[in-house]
């Protein structure tokens, strides 16, 4: 079954820097080659033959370039997590869940992930190795989860895969609002999954698969095959790399 997807786009509030570094009003209209991020990221989404998708965004200029590429408009709500659930709420299971910033999405990357998905997961999450990152995208400095199996980075895809997804939402939600409190967020594993954490014995699998339990779902790591996948623009310094890598030009630091 293709899936739905929406694609974060909203607003945080006050001055975004990666747009004030562009010299534009939101990120997700930053020109990259001629074409706006979110542009990219919609083509990208048509091109894996996802037809049904829809924006969360709040500001007039990323829903008019929205509506313009005939993407339907959800209203952002007040985080990424409030904002899943809504299209959750509005598109229903399966739903693909992007963001607005990837600015290098490829229809081979979406299509490879949505075929790896176990069928009995009812969320999964896309991630790459470090080795992989950093052999496709030399010099882009990433955040790294380090686990038993080695280091892993997102790569901004998302499946909920069945209604029970709804669960896993819910428990971004709360990882949200416990962002400031990460004792919080890590005593979700539990102790005994802590301490094989803190002793480095955790897979990353492990620890996606336990959360799930704790949430009441079946949930899934899939690997990304292109460590390139894992490149979004979170700051000004990951704008200028992704327009050095479009221009051809050498990225190591």
């Amino acid at each position: 079954m293709i899936p739905a997807a929406v694609v974060l786009a909203g607003s945080r509030g006050g001055t975004d820097p990666v747009a004030s570094h562009a010299g534009v009003s939101d990120k997700a209209l930053i020109e990259l080659a001629g074409t706006t991020m979110l542009a990219r990221v919609l083509r990208a989404l048509d091109e894996a033959g996802i037809v049904n998708v829809a924006v969360a965004a709040n500001a007039p200029g990323v829903i008019a370039e929205a509506e313009q590429h005939g993407a339907n408009r959800l209203p952002a709500a007040a985080g990424p997590s409030a904002s899943t659930a809504e299209a959750l709420a509005t598109l229903g299971a399966p739903l693909l869940v992007t963001t607005g910033d990837h600015a290098l999405l490829q229809p081979k990357w979406i299509r490879q992930f949505l075929a790896d998905v176990p069928r009995e997961a009812d969320v999964a999450v896309l991630l790459a190795r470090r080795e992989a990152v950093e052999q496709a995208a030399p010099g882009s400095r990433r955040t790294y989860l380090r686990f038993a199996d080695g280091d892993w980075s997102g790569c901004n895809l998302f499946l909920l895969a069945t209604p029970k997804a709804e669960a896993a939402v819910r428990l971004w939600q709360a990882v949200e609002r416990d962002r400031k409190r990460p004792w919080r967020i890590v005593g979700r594993l539990g102790p005994g999954l802590l301490l094989r954490y803190l002793m480095g014995r955790l897979s990353l699998s492990e620890a996606i698969a336990a959360l799930g339990r704790r949430a009441g779902i079946t949930a899934a790591v899939v690997e990304c095959r292109d460590g390139l996948a894992a490149v979004d623009v979170d700051k000004p310094s990951d704008l200028d790399f992704v327009r050095a890598y479009l221009a051809g030009q050498p990225t190591a630091a």
